[in-house]
């Protein structure tokens, strides 16, 4: 089965996702795609588990794309906008468009940390890793240092 046609005008279970709508990361971390599968376009929605002592991406922000998060199984800590918090199995938090704050998930538990990762696919939507100070310009695949920005550049061609 191709992955295109998978997905349209079918109910599907989480027990018979293909192989290729799960996705291995970081070590020993995994997303299962599910939106993918089902074909959606306009939104992103994902589980992701991360096993203990890992991290589910680095510590980062969008400028367009609004987010949500629920903690499926598990605990661990949400380093959000520069603190952290602890979360568990039940806990939930939305992450508003073009609000820039970084988020995380660290798994300090002893078992898996499931989480429920919902968003939109924005176009011209830019990640920004402060403790790296990288920006990722998703569409383009570009990636440029914060150190690396021009000053007292401009656009105006008679200056």
């Amino acid at each position: 089965m191709r992955k295109g046609d998978f997905h349209l005008s079918q109910i599907h279970n989480l027990n018979q996702l293909p192989a290729e709508f799960e996705e291995q990361f970081g070590g020993n971390a995994s997303m299962l795609l599910l939106s993918a599968a089902a074909g959606s376009e306009k939104i992103y929605v994902h589980i992701d588990k991360i096993p203990p002592g890992q991290k589910s991406t680095k510590y980062h922000s969008h400028s367009k794309q609004e987010e949500f998060f629920l903690i499926l199984a598990g605990e661990g800590t949400l380093r959000l906008d520069g603190e952290q918090y602890p979360v568990k199995k039940g806990d939930f938090f939305a992450k508003p468009a073009g609000k820039n704050i970084a988020h995380q998930f660290i798994n300090t538990g002893d078992a898996i940390l499931e989480i429920l990762d919902v968003g939109t696919k924005e176009q011209g939507d830019i990640a920004h890793y402060p403790d790296e100070d990288v920006y990722f310009l998703r569409d383009q695949k570009l990636v440029f240092r914060g150190e690396d920005a021009e000053k007292g550049w401009s656009s105006d061609p008679n200056e």
